[in-house]
This record gives structure tokens, sequence and C-alpha cells, in this order.
């Protein structure tokens, strides 16, 4: 069923901006309303990024960072607005860096993430396959936020992703679901609004704790061999609740507080992605450990 954009602004507002891991600048609002199809939009982005110093498919991987990274944004972010400030960031520091769109809804542009999940890790793979032949690698490294960094698991552990990555960095996963402070339980007092949620917007009702793709994706264990794992979280996340929710169990797994390495830090869910620069420079960190810094309130 198409979806006009109009529509979709009634689908509990509350609950999808709540689920939301990326701000959206006020260019790219203003143009929410044009009938802009999502492909333009995605292409544009491309554009975007390549004039930026992300994906730029020309990019060979140095010795010194000899795989390329992949950005997974958040839900309702893009493949731009989600990494206006780590894609430079790592750009600078010599990766070549990549992002993508994924999970978009018919006549919803810009605004993505809110697609299956499980079908959005499957557009994960295809992308990652598309980045390895660009770049010539046999493996990539992974930055996902919010939806990014769980759905990423989707991908290493279903579609063959664990075969393909070396690190996993989640910038505030909802490895395990969130509960957004009990508000998803009340779902259950509104007949037929489960139902809505699951039939127009997929992708915040797989987050939701105790989903079936959650249920699956954790069975037997939170991590998969080969595969290194770190979590940055904060404690101050209002989407991800509780915020330890994000943190995995396993071998190779580094778990973080921001505010543990900076007790001056704010962030909250949107900026721990968005703007935080402790969170980026444990995530240059994780994706170098050999050359790993001690991370403070200080720039990195």
């Amino acid at each position: 069923m198409k979806l006009r954009w109009s529509r979709t602004l009634t689908l509990l507002p509350a609950l999808a901006l709540a689920l939301g891991a990326a701000t959206v600048p006020a260019a790219a609002a203003d143009q929410s309303s044009a009938t802009t199809p999502a492909g333009d939009a995605a292409q544009h982005s491309t554009r975007t990024a390549a004039g930026s110093g992300w994906n730029n498919y020309s990019c060979k991987p140095s010795a010194a960072h000899p795989r390329p990274v992949v950005l997974v944004h958040g839900t309702l972010g893009n493949s731009i607005d989600n990494w206006l400030g780590l894609a430079p960031y790592l750009v600078a520091r010599g990766y070549c860096v990549f992002s993508l769109d994924y999970g978009q809804l018919p006549g919803v542009p810009f605004f993505h993430g809110l697609g299956p999940v499980d079908a959005s890790a499957q557009q994960l793979a295809a992308y990652v396959d598309r980045v390895l032949a660009a770049t010539g690698t046999e493996k990539v490294d992974l930055v996902g936020h919010s939806q990014g960094g769980m759905m990423s698991r989707v991908y290493l552990k279903f579609h063959g992703g664990a075969d393909k990555v070396n690190t996993l960095v989640g910038l505030a996963p909802d490895n395990h679901g969130t509960d957004l402070n009990g508000l998803t339980r009340l779902l259950d007092h509104f007949p037929g609004a489960k139902d809505y949620i699951d039939k127009l917007t997929p992708g915040l009702a797989d987050q939701i704790a105790g989903s079936d793709i959650l249920n699956r994706l954790n069975e037997g264990g939170d991590t998969l061999p080969g595969v290194h794992y770190t979590v940055i979280a904060t404690k101050y996340d209002e989407v991800v609740t509780p915020y330890r929710s994000a943190f995995l169990n396993g071998p190779d797994v580094r778990n973080v507080v921001v505010q543990d390495l900076c007790g001056l830090d704010l962030s909250e869910h949107v900026a721990i992605g968005l703007v935080d620069r402790v969170a980026f420079h444990e995530t240059a960190n994780a994706l170098d450990p050999a050359h790993a810094t001690r991370t403070t309130c200080l720039p990195g």
C-alpha cells in the first residue's frame, strides 16, 4: 500500500519521533513535502556525500586503514543527515567512508529506516557487497547509530555479514529493543494500535523490546565469532531505555558509557551519533585499536 507523506505524519508521531535516531536539518525538512522520488533523493544524497569526501567509490583503503567504513543510519535518518559529523571526522583520519539509505517507505523521502528490519538488513548486505567490489577489499567495518547498530547485527547473523565484517561499532544501538521508558507497554491499552504500527511502519514495531526479530537476533547469544564489537552508549539516552539494554554480552565486546570517559558529556540519543566528539574518538579507537589513544573531554 503506497503511503503519502501527509498520511505518514498521522502514524503515532510521538512513538515515531521517540524511536528516531537522527535529526533532519531544516533544509531537508523543508524539502520533505516535495514530490521528489526516494530514488532521486538517494542519488542527491550520494552526490552530496561524495562532494564532502565520503561515498567516493574511487577511494582505495590505505595500509594504515585497510578496510572501508560503512555508516548505517538510524530510524528517521538517512545516509547524509545522520553522518554530517562522524563521516568527515573519519575521512579526515584517512578512512574510505561510505553510507547507505535503507528502510525506505514509498512516498516518504529523506526519513528512512521505517521498513522491516530484516529487509533493511538485506539492503545492507547488497550495499556492503557493492563497497567491497569498489574498494577491492575482503571486509568492511560497520558503524551503526540506533537501529543501524542493531540492524547490522541482523545482517551479520542472518545474511552472511559475519564473513565480511571485521568490526561493528554501535552508537546507542537498540540491541535488545526499547520500552521508551514504558511508553511501548501502553500500546496494549489501545486496541489495534500495535497492529497499526506493524502494518504501516514495521521498522518501528521491530525495535520494541520483545519483537520477533529481536528475539531471533539475540537467541543463542549476542555475538558471533570473528567480529569485534564496541557499543558506545549514553546514560542520558531517552530513546533506548534502559540505556544499558544497548550493551552486548560475549567475547570480544567492549561496552562504553561516554559519561565514564567525560563526566561533562550531556549527549542524549541523537547527539551521540551526530555531534559527540567523545563518541567519535571512541569510534576511531574501535576501528584502529592498535593505535587507540585515551578518550577525554578534550577534542580528539
